[in-house]
């Protein structure tokens, strides 16, 4: 970045460098989706308040707040529908321990966020997975029904089907189909919506999974509509969630003071959608079907579109997520990533081994579209002046490998059961691993605590590193030992 955005005096690094930011002409193609020039907000101190008289209370709400929230259940049409201040992870562990009782059997999409595996943990579940295919590049597809149901046979006791859709990379699954299946063997199905909240609000992305089936959706207002980060809803859909139990959970994984920062930010949103939704979504999706043309005219780069999805496991896809492709060229992601932001001043989601994730909004402007579209142009153009990459199908091969299965020996929570020692990777193969280990973003685990560490897998770690992929989760931040479970101690 240039001096003006390290150039932050001594004292109060974090606000000068975000002031700085703030100034700067760096455009986000990244959550927050309210693009850093969203609804117009008073001074934050002037309106910083605890429950005082007048401004009713987040875990009792009679009034103010009970009128927001009931014209939020409103605008996505749900049987009731809460405020989540701690974001989609406090309104997660709180469906969660809502739907399930210690030691249940559950059944979860391998791409579940983290936040689900905690809950695994703090609620000693007994975990089985449902696995996505792979996509070009790397991108998880989506769940398939049948494999759910495949699951759900070897497993009679599951209580609770848990899917993410749609995922980081927009990919959704077919909930009705899924959710049809879970009830017929008595389970009941929570819907990790976090990254699709404008899903219901627009006919030109894929259906909500609040209108296809699904028991209790999450969802993060801060990732597609215009809400302050952490801001989130949860919506129950029928009767056979327990309000009264899902409100004692939220007591007791949200914070004891709710910001009413937060809350105003929600009911702005709210607000928004409710007088310019319409307008805001039809110009919006305007603005994604002529950049989706345009990119049309580039060679070597690749806009994945709907005709990409369907060749591959997509069931079907979140138009706002634009991904974009660099297979076959001589650049991977983490360099294009690297163009768009230091050269043009374009700050995307994600980077992986293949593609580049820009995510968009409501907010998004025509000439942050444009900025995108000649951005990747002018990178294209200058692609014809190297060689097309010869074929080769090693990164395909190790991200074929990065999710792939691994041998459980016990439950998440088991772990806890023993004592754990640091061990470096070379030396933890044939060991449970008693901690997760992930690429980050999006934060879907490789590994998770009871699962036996592998060579394959130490050379899939190495092999991140190599490619400049963000590897986390570790104790160690130097990502060169792992916990592992120490039987004889």
């Amino acid at each position: 970045m240039e001096k003006q955005l390290t150039d932050y005096r001594e004292y109060e690094e974090l606000y000068e460098r975000l002031a700085a930011y703030a100034r700067s002409d760096y455009y986000p193609f990244h959550m927050p989706a309210h693009k850093r020039a969203g609804l117009t907000f008073t001074n934050p101190y002037q309106i910083d308040i605890t429950e005082i008289e007048g401004f009713d209370n987040l875990y009792h709400a009679q009034d103010i707040l009970l009128n927001a929230q009931q014209r939020l259940a409103q605008i996505f049409q749900s049987k009731r529908s809460w405020f989540l201040i701690n974001g989609s992870t406090g309104g997660i562990l709180s469906a969660i321990g809502a739907l399930v009782k210690r030691g249940d059997h559950v059944l979860i999409a391998r791409n579940c966020h983290k936040s689900v595996y905690h809950a695994i943990k703090l609620f000693q579940l007994k975990a089985d997975y449902v696995y996505p295919e792979l996509m070009e590049c790397g991108i998880q597809g989506n769940i398939k029904p049948d494999a759910v149901e495949e699951a759900l046979k070897h497993q009679a006791q599951t209580r609770l089907v848990v899917i993410t859709s749609p995922t980081y990379d927009g990919i959704v699954s077919d909930i009705r189909e899924i959710a049809e299946i879970a009830h017929k063997y008595g389970a009941n199905v929570m819907v990790d919506e976090a990254h699709g909240a404008h899903l219901a609000l627009s006919t030109y992305f894929p259906d909500s999974a609040l209108s296809q089936g699904a028991d209790l959706v999450v969802h993060s207002l801060h990732k597609t509509l215009p809400g302050f980060t952490q801001t989130a809803a949860l919506h129950i859909v029928n009767e056979r969630v327990d309000c009264g139990k899902l409100e004692e959970t939220l007591r007791i994984f949200q914070s004891s003071s709710p910001s009413y920062l937060l809350m105003a930010s929600i009911d702005r949103c709210v607000g928004l959608l409710e007088r310019s939704g319409k307008q805001l979504f039809e110009t919006y999706q305007k603005r994604l079907l002529r950049f989706y043309e345009a990119a049309q005219k580039l060679k070597h780069l690749h806009v994945l579109t709907e005709k990409d999805y369907k060749t591959y496991a997509a069931w079907t896809v979140d138009h706002g997520k634009i991904l974009i492709s660099t297979r076959g060229t001589r650049i991977n992601g983490v360099k294009l990533y690297d163009l768009l932001l230091e050269r043009y001043r374009l700050q995307m989601e994600l980077y992986s081994a293949e593609y580049v994730l820009a995510m968009t909004s409501i907010m998004d402007t025509q000439e942050g579209f444009d900025r995108l579209f000649w951005a990747l142009l002018e990178i294209d153009r200058e692609l014809d002046n190297t060689e097309e990459m010869l074929e080769d199908n090693r990164t395909e091969q190790l991200l074929q490998k990065v999710y792939a299965p691994r041998e459980k020996v016990m439950e998440i929570s088991d772990t806890d059961d023993y004592n754990v020692e640091e061990t470096r990777i070379e030396n933890s193969i044939g060991k449970v691993c008693a901690e997760y280990i992930y690429l980050y973003p999006p934060g879907i685990p490789m590994i998770v605590p009871g699962e036996v560490m592998t060579q394959e897998l130490a050379d899939i770690l190495e092999s991140c590193r190599k490619l400049g992929l963000q590897v986390q989760g570790t104790r160690d931040k130097q990502y060169k030992k792992i916990l592992t479970v120490a039987y004889n101690e």
